[in-house]
């Protein structure tokens, strides 16, 4: 017997939860497909902040059951000439606007489609210019959720917008510079330092050997996690997301070391002898 699992769709956006924004998507997407689990990722995105919704889809999307359908809805060019897609790729789809908001998916997928939506009929009927989320982007995750596939929705294009992410830079043998990549609610500093790039360029030992210099704070090691070292000290780690962070033991990092997104990190590796 072939299991059936019911359709998901996942909500990421910076509507925030005062408004009725989030909850007109969902009427949207429970009347076109009544049976869909729709889960909200966060709607606490900073307005108008697409790294930052770009950096959190990419930490999540493959936890995930295959043929998610996944709505990113950080659209500061709302009702101009960006176009609307629907991107598919690792067995995911991700419906939202041609700001470079899927560029981690764009990234790390090795294969990728990606659709202009083009066919008005799986939209919401005469869409406000201001208000995609709730007239383009649910109503086709709700008809992707129901089966039909983007080949019916829209033309294929290529030319689609890229964001490109800063990647850690030697500056000698012994010396990587990154930057602080995001700041999570707890103040942690989430770096651009990748934990299976690290392993392979500088090897399996690499926790013990380095040390990790962030606003002329230096932090020697990496610890498996906070409580590792006394409250109030800083500490470095591989966090969930796989990437070395910067945190303060039950403290605020960001703050503390008035670091922010931007902020250079650099890891300094002893050499082997």
């Amino acid at each position: 017997m072939v299991e059936r699992r019911l359709p998901v769709v996942t909500l990421l956006t910076d509507f925030g939860l005062q408004d009725y924004f989030v909850a007109a998507m969902k009427g949207v997407i429970y009347n076109i497909c009544p049976e869909a689990c729709v889960v909200d990722i966060t709607h606490l995105i900073p307005p108008h902040d697409v790294i930052g919704a770009a950096f959190t889809l990419g930490a999540v999307y493959h936890e995930f059951p295959r043929w998610t359908v996944h709505v990113v809805v950080v659209d500061p060019g709302v009702g101009t000439a960006r176009r609307p897609i629907v991107v598919v790729g690792d067995q995911h789809y991700f419906v939202g606007p041609d700001n470079g908001v899927f560029s981690v998916v764009y990234e790390r997928e090795p294969y990728i489609r990606v659709y202009h939506l083009t066919e008005e009929h799986f939209f919401r009927s005469t869409p406000s210019a201001t208000f995609h989320g709730r007239d383009i982007f649910a109503p086709v995750a709700a008809w992707l959720a129901r089966g039909v596939e983007p080949v019916h929705m829209g033309v294929p294009v290529e030319d689609f917008i890229r964001l490109k992410f800063p990647k850690p830079v030697p500056k000698d043998a012994n010396v990587y510079q990154g930057i602080v990549l995001h700041v999570d609610r707890f103040g942690n500093l989430v770096t651009n330092f990748d934990a299976a790039l690290l392993t392979s360029v500088l090897g399996e030992d690499f926790r013990r050997r380095c040390q990790v210099i962030v606003a002329q704070t230096r932090i020697s090691g990496l610890r498996r996690t906070f409580g590792e070292v006394p409250r109030g000290e800083p500490v470095a780690y591989i966090g969930s997301a796989g990437f070395l962070e910067v945190a303060i033991n039950q403290g605020n990092a960001a703050q503390t070391l008035k670091a922010t997104r931007g902020t250079e990190v650099s890891i300094v590796v002893a050499p082997e002898f």
